[in-house]
């Protein structure tokens, strides 16, 4: 009988053991970037584990550069340290073609086709998604339309560099902490590279030439970043050369910035009254050009992908699915307002009129993305696709390096014609080291 009891505890226990591994709910590991979207993106996983209560979502949320750093290691190395990974449209086709990537297989109810043709493009190899956009952007002209009006200006469509110096010039008012212009200055093949490399599209410059090339050290490189360096050194606030995404919106939310070129996703928050101490003085253009408007404007997508290294899969596949869904845009719009929905992922959106209604942004916006054409971006031809950045692996070195030189230029450690140079110099060995030429 003793002996029959204690088979009986044992293999009860090990029901129990086993109904508990049943029900265990399985962990993924999110990586993603610590901008707004992203953190309320977060405040919204109870919703995605009470739908799923056999999914338990984990987040580890890094500032741009360092989450750039830490995916494309894990993802080199096979690591598997997380299950979803937030990456661009820089990160995916390479990644996708060298087999990193799990495909996003969609069905009708995801409604790919939805999806604006320039993201899905970008995000796509041979046709196939190895990544889901969580919002797109392009990059545009966002003022201060009460202190352009009070200054007698304005600012068009494609403006002329020298007409925004001129604006900047004329609003600057730096003694009641007022700065005629902000622009990113902190180094990263993200952060200032990118905002730099469209500056220089529209003087005539890029990356390499049709032999793969370095041209930093040309003229046009050099007119763009002496321009680049004189306004913000003329007209923008003090310590610029730190300044990216996040520390720029601060400041224009507190009225510091009279003008802001950058990413048309800062158009939700900067019209966000939480947010935005000037959110009913903004207006937007179409950004800048100064011999050409190819590639004066930006094309990116934050977007959601699986890596290959990942054991959760299937539960991966279904939140990216999720997170990227129509159905979350909603969720978004009926708990913060349809101003504050991820936006330049579905066409849906823009055809919504709650949300034409609600975002002063949202024709800018569309307009600016549809505008970008990575195949052709530079005024002379170039061997590589990519408006902000050149699609192929060295580049990223080559983006960082360059941006650190941009940065010291900026404040005044070197001069810019050493900074390209030295840039040039870095570039030229990455691709020799690369075999593009000897």
């Amino acid at each position: 009988m003793l002996s029959t009891r204690k088979t009986l505890t044992a293999f009860a226990a090990c029901c129990t053991a086993l109904s508990m591994s049943a029900h265990a709910a399985t962990e993924l590991t999110i990586a993603t970037v610590n901008n707004g979207h992203m953190i309320e993106m977060q405040k919204f996983s109870e919703v995605f584990e009470k739908q799923n209560p056999d999914i338990k979502l984990n987040w580890v949320t890094l500032e741009e550069g360092v989450l750039r750093q830490r995916v494309t290691t894990d993802i080199a190395t096979k690591g598997g340290q997380f299950d979803v990974m937030t990456i661009g449209m820089y990160e995916t086709p390479i990644w996708g073609q060298k087999g990193w990537l799990n495909e996003i297989k969609t069905d009708a109810a995801y409604d790919a086709d939805d999806l604006l043709p320039a993201m899905r493009a970008g995000l796509s190899v041979d046709g196939k998604l190895f990544a889901v956009p969580f919002y797109g952007e392009s990059s545009m002209v966002m003022y201060r339309k009460d202190l352009v009006d009070k200054a007698g200006m304005t600012v068009p469509d494609r403006a002329t560099w020298g007409h925004i110096r001129d604006v900047a010039a004329a609003i600057h008012d730096p003694d009641n902490g007022v700065y005629g212009i902000c622009l990113r200055g902190k180094p990263g093949w993200g952060d200032n590279t990118a905002f730099v490399t469209t500056m220089a599209n529209s003087f005539g410059a890029q990356w390499f030439d049709a032999d793969w090339k370095p041209q930093l050290n040309s003229p046009e490189w050099s007119h763009a970043v002496s321009f680049y360096v004189d306004l913000l050194s003329s007209y923008g606030p003090p310590g610029s050369s730190s300044n990216s995404f996040n520390e720029i919106l601060a400041l224009f939310n507190e009225g510091k910035c009279g003008m802001w070129i950058d990413a048309t996703i800062a158009a939700s928050f900067i019209t966000d009254p939480k947010q935005s101490k000037v959110h009913d003085k903004v207006a937007f253009a179409q950004s800048p050009v100064a011999v050409t408007d190819r590639g004066a404007n930006w094309l990116w997508a934050w977007a959601l992908a699986v890596p290959s290294a990942t054991k959760n899969a299937e539960a991966a596949e279904k939140f990216v699915k999720w997170a990227t869904s129509k159905e979350y845009i909603q969720l978004v719009a009926e708990n913060n307002g349809w101003a504050s929905v991820p936006t330049g992922t579905r066409q849906s959106t823009y055809e919504t009129q709650a949300f034409l209604d609600a975002a002063s942004f949202a024709e800018a916006e569309l307009a600016a993305i549809n505008s970008a054409d990575p195949s052709n971006s530079t005024q002379n031809p170039s061997p590589y696709i990519g408006v902000q950045f050149a699609a192929i692996p060295e580049f990223q070195a080559i983006g960082i390096a360059t941006g650190q030189q941009l940065s010291s230029a900026l404040a005044g450690k070197t001069t810019v014609e050493k900074a390209l140079q030295s840039a040039n110099k870095s570039a030229d060995r990455e691709m020799r080291k690369s075999g593009y030429y000897k």
